[in-house]
């Protein structure tokens, strides 16, 4: 669990009730805001996390703590800068472990393969694929 007070970066408070409830950081001192972290309940606990991971000035990853227990356990990404989510990865039993995927493959907005890690060991264990669009 990280605390929102604990964070480097500019403190805001978006409800105007004296609480900061978001800090915008500049994670490598450009002057330009590369993330944002969250706290949407006011508890002092980051729950989400916006990030420009590749620094075109867009949000392209965004990290959610879905059921309030202080670990990250969805994750977002635009992985080929479109502008449209594409991939996936979600801790779905609450272990801190990503353990299951899901992809658009070729960006149609359609997920193409869900991978799952089903005994918590870190390895793959299910993989299924949409392979209408494969012509053989």
């Amino acid at each position: 669990m990280v605390n929102i007070s604990d964070i480097d970066g500019q403190k805001v408070d978006t409800d105007g009730n004296g609480t900061v409830d978001s800090v915008a950081i500049d994670s490598d001192g450009d002057g330009v805001i590369d993330a944002i972290a969250i706290d949407s309940d006011e508890d002092g606990i980051i729950d989400t996390v916006a990030a420009d991971t590749d620094g075109d000035g867009v949000i392209d990853a965004v990290a959610y703590d879905s059921d309030n227990d202080g670990v990250i356990d969805t994750v977002a990404m635009d992985t080929d800068g479109d502008g449209v989510v594409d991939a996936v990865a979600m801790d779905t039993d609450g272990d801190g472990v990503i353990d299951t995927f899901a992809m658009d493959t070729d960006g149609d907005g359609d997920i193409d393969v869900i991978a799952v890690d089903t005994d918590g060991d870190g390895d793959i264990d299910v993989m299924a694929g949409d392979v209408d669009d494969v012509d053989f």
